[in-house]
């Protein structure tokens, strides 16, 4: 039995406090220590043995730390958040539930490394766990070379509620590069403790050796009430406010913005009494720029939930989204839903039920009729993607379904190489005009990001605004994110910085620094190689300009040529070999 978070209250605490069924299948309080056991059904929800533990140790609840609508320190930007169906990596997915809910795993795994082209991520607690599971995930038909282990502790299967979000940072713009990174929230379930520290400890060391730069968001948060497009636009219930409540809905938005580039709409949360965890995923999913799948309930027509999906629908229609229902029932105290599905690639994995009354009521084929209309991106009567259903019973028990246990990695932001992506490198300093002195020290960062790892990377200066970059700071230095970096005796008012960044299988990338910066002095206009004199190299430099008769480089007069006029002010220089 795994104990994955022991914390010792009153001594005479009895496992009476929670219930049997509890006691069971889920975390469990014994002798005043809070157990998650593995192989344990742990419900999306806080459990009744949670709440108890929390009463005798409020200490425990998590506040937020944001006290001044900056959380911690801000991505460099600019900033995008991928949508879900944006193209993925990889879906990330934790080996910690039922045997019921892992075979649910083992089918996901199954479809997402084939048909979604993606790899499937799995968090295992132990490696001879990672053994159990990689016979469980072969034995389910995965291609097992697009299997990834991470062990790790987790306490729960439901890692979207506290995996990590990633962004994007950088630009795609020519000379410009874009790298991903994570936003980590405090999880809304304060006994969780390793679930919650996952995201961090994924970014620094997650993708192999690849690792990301962690940028603490400052809320509380549940992962799965979030859903967003690829262009800008986010939403989540009233929960965020609920749990943020020194936050108000404006520090909420403008949280959302500076950290993902996103502007959020925050809409009504379901009652408790219909969805425990009354997150916006358990009823939307986005799955285009303008496309929208939201909840229809028929059989409680007019009913709060029905009434806060209809408004949703009509507000996302007043959006520019097109939006297509599904049907959702609440039977026995749970919430049977569809949209809580999961887009990979070309691939789309749709619950179905085996309930009587959701079968007899004809609701999974309902369903899949519906979302195939959805996917029909061409009208043709043909979905544009592949939609596999997928018994998801004994996870709807649980107070989630499919796009509960699973977060997506986005794909590595490089063009196509050789063996793979092109790295990218993003420099996260001089993004603003900045005034420097020669033999001041300043630190140059960076970010990078590949679908493996990198190599080595070069750094150069450039005093002509990126035309030329012939001075070397720094040359096949490995990737450690900062570097310092003493001015040179360049007076300039155009300085640029060049990274390229390389990966082992040969492929390269750059990034310029984001804006022109000017070190003090009066520059030298004969000195083209800008290595701080006129000589032999920069004659060099000025012959081919002066052969071509067009280059901007030696029009010493400004008057578009480079000809007999500047060859004049060039010999000056050069026989002096100082600037004229």
């Amino acid at each position: 039995m795994r104990t994955a978070w022991m914390v010792f209250a009153s001594v005479g605490l009895a496992a009476s406090l929670c219930n049997a069924d509890e006691i069971a299948t889920g975390p469990r309080l014994d002798e005043g220590v809070l157990v998650y056991p593995e192989g344990a059904g742990v419900s999306r929800a806080m459990t009744d043995a949670e709440r108890a533990y929390l009463a005798l140790h409020p200490e425990l609840v998590q506040t937020s730390p944001f006290t001044d609508r900056v959380g911690g320190t801000r991505p460099p930007g600019p900033i995008a958040c991928p949508g879900e169906y944006a193209p993925a990596q990889a879906i990330l997915m934790s080996w910690d539930g039922t045997a019921a809910q892992n075979n649910i795993l083992a089918t996901m795994a199954r479809h997402i490394t084939t048909t979604g082209n993606a790899d499937a991520y799995m968090v295992v607690d132990t490696t001879s766990e990672q053994t159990t599971v990689t016979t469980a995930l072969s034995n389910a038909g995965a291609n097992m070379s697009r299997v990834k282990f991470f062990v790790r502790t987790t306490d729960s299967i439901w890692i979207r509620d506290y995996g990590p979000r990633f962004i994007y940072v950088g630009s795609d713009a020519p000379g410009q590069g874009k790298v991903r990174g994570i936003v980590h929230h405090t999880y809304n379930r304060p006994t969780r403790v390793n679930d919650n520290a996952f995201s961090g400890w994924f970014g620094a060391s997650g993708l192999g050796t690849r690792k990301h730069p962690v940028y603490e968001l400052g809320m509380t948060h549940g992962g799965g009430n979030y859903h967003l497009d690829s262009v800008g636009r986010s939403f989540a219930t009233q929960l965020i406010q609920n749990e943020n409540p020194g936050l108000s809905a404006s520090d909420i938005i403008t949280t959302w913005s500076d950290f993902q580039g996103v502007n959020t709409t925050i809409l009504p949360a379901f009652p408790t009494a219909v969805d425990s965890t009354q997150h916006i995923d358990m009823w939307m999913q986005i799955i285009g720029d303008n496309r929208v799948i939201i909840s229809d309930w028929p059989s409680d027509s007019g009913s709060t939930q029905d009434v806060i999906c209809d408004n949703a629908a009509t507000l996302l229609q007043s959006k520019g989204y097109t939006v297509f229902r599904v049907p959702a029932r609440l039977l026995s105290g749970v919430h049977y839903t569809y949209a809580n599905m999961v887009v990979c690639n070309d691939l789309v994995l749709l619950p179905t039920y085996a309930n009587t009354t959701m079968t007899n009521a004809g609701h999974n084929t309902a369903a899949l009729n519906a979302v195939r209309a959805a996917f029909d991106f061409n009208n043709d009567g043909t979905p544009d993607k592949t939609i596999v259903q997928i018994p998801s019973d004994a996870l709807a028990t649980s107070a989630g379904v499919m796009h509960c246990i699973m977060m997506h990695v986005p794909a590595a932001p490089g063009g196509p190489g050789i063996n793979g992506q092109k790295p990218t490198v993003h420099i996260a300093s001089l993004r603003t005009p900045t005034a420097l002195t020669p033999g001041q020290t300043i630190p140059i960062d960076w970010l990078t990001d590949d679908d493996k790892n990198i190599s080595t990377l070069d750094i150069h200066f450039s005093a002509n605004d990126g035309a030329l970059f012939p001075l070397a700071v720094a040359k096949a230095i490995s990737d450690s994110g900062t570097r310092n970096w003493t001015v040179p005796n360049i007076p300039t008012a155009k300085g640029r910085l060049r990274i390229t960044v390389r990966d082992l299988d040969g492929n390269s990338g750059t990034d310029i620094n984001d804006a022109p910066f000017t070190i003090t002095g009066t520059p030298c206009p004969t000195d083209l190689n800008l290595d701080g004199v006129t000589d032999d190299t920069d004659f060099v430099v000025f012959a081919a300009a002066y052969e071509e008769l067009t280059s901007a480089i030696g029009d010493f007069n400004n008057d578009g040529f480079t000809d007999d006029t500047d060859f004049v002010v060039f010999a000056g220089g050069y026989e002096a070999l100082v600037c004229p």
